[in-house]
């Protein structure tokens, strides 16, 4: 069978977690890749056995026989980069955010539907197989009206004002920095799982560190290493590292949702209680093969991420049996396998099961309104 040739944009955190994650999937094969930095570009390749490395994201395009691009470059290149892709009629898997800014998103949803191309936003945390059982399950009317939604996202890789990435910069991550990196996810799982849509929202910001030392040599993402006094140069920050905000749905009640990467000892936790007329869902993703079940007039439940015992709709994001943990890895794994379905198809399904261009400018709607809020510490509607 003939082999999709696929190329990775960006290999700093994510751009490898993609590569390895298409590895696991049959007859994809990861041909080249893009690093912005010549010197490095080739030893990089040769660490990932990846056999073509380009300096030049347009040469790449050119020179290799594309089927897919994924996007995994800092914020402000995903829209040109995604557009290039497809203007040259290449499907396009982008990193979240879809864009910097409404507009361009919404000019990559019409450009991907006017050429035909398949185009996914990764939203993998989608595919932790507890969040498919959970909207199934909500689907089915095991949950009931939903309630209220309470959510979190706590990390701790902005702890210290030694910390420092490119997504403090606003030049390349946007006006946003924890709600539009990981609170985009927290609300597309939210909205995703409960299938309502969020119409209003209130929204307080905290930056907690004011000034941050930016180190003068690279220190990739979460990797940890610390460096000397001497090394770093003051930084002024004006992106929130804390945020809360209070939610509307269109059911007309109410949720509330924060995020921080500045919690210690909270490394990526995702967590998430939906209270129904009928029970509540408890799930974090530091657990993410129990999800807890609460019950008025019987008692709680457990229940492990065991195929046997899932919905025949969310088997389809379990790869081994009971006992057997998936995690982080795997959720991009089975996010590509639909992708990728459809890229062999040549074409977007009519109806795609993966977060496309669409529900990446959702995303991007919620946090404009979410910044807009804070800014005018009233509520904004959607």
């Amino acid at each position: 069978m003939e082999k999709i040739k696929v190329a990775v944009a960006g290999v700093g955190f994510i751009g490898p977690a993609h590569i390895e994650a298409l590895r696991r999937i049959p007859n994809i094969e990861v041909v080249a890749m893009f690093h912005p930095f010549e010197a490095e570009a080739k030893e990089k390749a040769m660490d990932l056995g990846i056999p073509n490395a380009y300096a030049d994201y347009a040469e790449m395009l050119d020179k290799e026989a594309l089927d897919c691009v994924h996007v995994c470059t800092p914020n402000n290149l995903h829209f040109p980069m995604a557009k290039q892709a497809l203007e040259k009629g290449i499907h396009v898997v982008c990193e979240k955010p879809l864009a910097t800014t409404v507009a361009e998103a919404e000019e990559l949803v019409a450009l991907a539907e006017s050429k035909g191309l398949v185009n996914a936003v990764h939203f993998n945390l989608r595919y932790y197989p507890i969040v498919r059982q959970m909207k199934t399950m909500r689907e089915k009317g095991q949950l009931g009206e939903v309630y209220s939604i309470m959510g979190s996202y706590l990390q701790d890789w902005l702890f210290f004002e030694t910390d420092y990435n490119w997504r403090l910069e606003p030049d390349k991550s946007g006006e946003s920095k924890a709600i539009a990196d990981i609170g985009s996810h927290l609300m597309d799982v939210i909205e995703y799982i409960s299938d309502l849509k969020i119409t209003q929202v209130m929204a307080d910001f905290s930056t907690i560190h004011k000034t941050r030392k930016k180190p003068l040599k690279p220190v990739e993402t979460y990797s940890g290493k610390a460096l000397n006094p001497e090394d770093y140069v003051d930084v002024p920050i004006n992106t929130e590292d804390f945020a809360t905000v209070m939610l509307r749905f269109d059911n007309g009640n109410k949720g509330v949702v924060t995020v921080s990467q500045v919690a210690a000892g909270r490394k990526n936790r995702l967590s998430l209680e939906i209270a129904g007329s009928k029970e509540t869902f408890s799930w974090c993703s530091e657990s993410p093969n129990e999800l807890w079940i609460g019950k008025r007039d019987a008692p709680n439940q457990l229940l492990m991420r065991d195929p046997s015992l899932f919905e025949p709709e969310a088997r389809s994001v379990v790869s081994f049996p009971g006992g057997h943990n998936e995690g982080f890895p795997d959720t991009s794994k089975q996010i590509f396998k639909e992708i990728y379905a459809d890229v062999k198809a040549g074409k977007p399904s009519a109806t795609p099961t993966y977060p496309i261009f669409k529900d990446g400018l959702r995303e991007l709607l919620l946090c404009d309104k979410i910044v807009e809020s804070h800014k005018k510490e009233a509520w904004v509607t959607v």
